[in-house]
């Protein structure tokens, strides 16, 4: 049986929120980094640009293998091998290097994914079995500069910082901004209020600055989650991680096009 999604504009658009031009970078990202080799077996039965279709859908949708495959025209277990082999390849650039005497300001904060694989997911205050994202954004283009590896939503956003990994390393020498929940981590924290001990009126207008700035990281968290696989995520392992990274490349690629 013939699929029906073919990468050309009217599905591509429809289904995965990119235009074609975006769309063709994603294609392009994936082709350099070995994405059209055969990956040790037999050859692909769907053209690259169908198979960076498909997992684009899979991540917009959040459709099953068996739901896909007659999308596409192909099996649930070909389905299932284009998204394992492709899914690490659509991850985000990693951020560039601080440029000298260039004022930039980056917003962090963690999100809640659920996830059904629990050895990457912990009860957590949406009563769910989710991961804590941490993630940095840009605040003026609104662009996601990197994102951690997920740990137990159970875990504090300050603990899920300092266990990010990369993350402290690729904002030393910018100016970072968090909520209250990343007190003691070195970055930028609203001002608080201590008992019998009000605050000041400049501190209550940086407050308020502060958390009209930080908005924009809530903003995209919003934007992202247009992926449904963010809402739930069936993937175990690092299925999460890698959907997360190719998630913030899509909506890099949506809010520049």
């Amino acid at each position: 049986m013939g699929g029906v999604l073919r990468a050309e504009p009217l599905w591509v658009e429809t289904f995965t929120g990119l235009r074609m031009g975006r769309f063709e970078k994603l294609v392009k990202a994936a082709r350099e980094r070995g994405g059209n080799g055969p990956g040790g077996g037999r050859p692909w039965c769907l053209p690259l640009a169908d198979r960076v279709l498909l997992v684009a859908v899979y991540y917009r949708t959040n459709l099953t293998m068996r739901q896909l495959a007659p999308l596409f025209g192909t099996s649930p277990a070909t389905v299932c091998r284009v998204i394992q082999r492709l899914r690490p390849l659509l991850a985000i650039e990693p951020a560039p290097r601080p440029v000298a005497d260039v004022e930039r300001l980056w917003i962090v904060d963690g999100t809640l994914v659920p996830v059904r694989d629990r050895t990457v997911a912990a009860s957590s205050r949406n009563y769910r079995f989710s991961a804590n994202v941490q993630v940095i954004i840009d605040a003026d283009s609104r662009l996601v500069i990197a994102s951690a590896r997920p740990v137990p939503g159970n875990k504090a956003d300050a603990h899920a910082w300092r266990e990010s990994g990369d993350l402290p390393t690729i904002a030393a020498g910018t100016t970072v901004i968090a909520d209250g929940a990343y007190l003691g981590t070195g970055l930028i924290v609203p001002h608080r209020k201590r008992s019998g001990r009000p605050l000041l009126r400049g501190q209550e207008e940086d407050n308020a600055e502060h958390r009209r700035v930080r908005a924009r990281v809530e903003h995209t968290f919003v934007r992202m989650k247009n992926w449904k696989i963010l809402r739930d995520c069936r993937q175990k392992g690092d299925g999460l991680h890698h959907a997360v990274q190719a998630v913030a490349t899509m909506h890099n690629l949506a809010m520049t096009g």
